[in-house]
């Protein structure tokens, strides 16, 4: 339960809803629970008492920013300017974002009235329904917010994209799209699963008759591509994660040789970006067991898709034999 400057009172609510059950709507006072429908009737996922009727959970954050401790701050800021990725995350996720540790995470909940975490998350689910539910959505919801696996996987991806778009800047975007075009060769560097989307970056490009190679691993045959970077090349690597030590040797590498470089990362302080002449952010953020891979994917579509803006007709009839084969 949350309550305002005096303890002895608390926000009115109205209604209970059984998520994904919307038949199953009771009315009780005082609070407003929020339930994952299951063969015994619903299990509690949460409890908000902050409705439209009093103020929603950024209005109350705002106007009580300046009690928090300087870490609880980060968190209360983070939750304000994302509310619409703080629907998804959990307690760590929430924490690892906003520069801190779960704890701070749990304690800036109870400071603003919540039991834990959980309620905190169900208001910021019911404020961020709100938003998007409203006159100019139909009404209609992108997710429900059972908190199924399925559904927090789709709406991190979800999240993940806004965030890639968010830090991604046009000069940044111009610079690679315009190497890319002027390059005379392309080398894409990937390991591991990274090596799917070098093989999609050169096939992409290769349908702008762009001549591009990969290189996925130290074997004889990928060193030999990696041997012919020159001072014409741009050199591209993707990374997931800590670097792969093969890309910190293609950095070195196309530096001898004064090939320009690109790290695509989904870390703003990876060796790659470090050493690299540009540098791309993208979002892999998960609650599954492995890295998403969804804005990369996007990032990818987006180089190519603006590299064959910049001289359309010249690639529309390449564009449109590889269609009708």
């Amino acid at each position: 339960m949350i309550q305002t400057s005096s303890p002895s009172s608390v926000w009115p609510v109205s209604e209970v809803f059984l998520l994904g059950c919307p038949e199953n709507r009771v009315k009780i006072p005082a609070q407003r629970q929020f339930r994952r429908e299951t063969g015994q009737g619903g299990e509690l996922i949460g409890v908000s008492t902050v409705t439209a009727e009093t103020k929603t959970l950024s209005t109350y954050i705002q106007d009580r920013i300046d009690e928090f401790s300087r870490s609880q701050k980060d968190v209360a800021r983070y939750i304000v300017d994302h509310l619409d990725e703080a629907a998804f995350l959990t307690a760590e996720e929430l924490a690892r974002r906003a520069g801190t540790s779960s704890s701070t995470v749990v304690r800036f909940s109870q400071a603003l009235g919540f039991e834990g975490y959980p309620e905190l998350q169900a208001s910021a689910i019911e404020e961020y329904r709100a938003t998007v539910g409203g006159e100019d959505s139909g009404g209609r919801m992108l997710f429900s917010f059972d908190h199924s696996e399925f559904e927090a996987s789709l709406g991190t991806d979800h999240a993940n994209l806004e965030e890639t778009a968010r830090k991604l800047d046009q000069a940044q975007i111009d610079e690679a799209v315009s190497a890319l075009s002027k390059a005379s060769q392309v080398v894409v560097v990937g390991t591991d699963q990274m090596a799917f989307f070098a093989s999609y970056l050169r096939h992409t490009l290769s349908l702008l008759d762009i001549r591009a190679e990969i290189v996925t691993s130290t074997a004889g045959p990928s060193l030999q591509r990696l041997g012919r970077v020159d001072e014409e090349t741009l050199l591209i690597t993707l990374s997931s994660g800590r670097s792969h030590a093969l890309l910190a040797r293609a950095m070195k590498l196309a530096g001898h040789r004064g090939a320009k470089t690109l790290a695509i990362a989904d870390a703003t302080l990876s060796d790659a970006v470090k050493k690299a002449d540009m540098s791309l952010y993208y979002s892999s953020n998960s609650p599954s067991f492995l890295r998403s891979n969804t804005a990369l994917m996007a990032l990818v579509h987006a180089l190519a898709y603006g590299v064959y803006s910049q001289s359309e007709e010249e690639h529309s009839e390449r564009i449109r034999a590889y269609k009708l084969k």
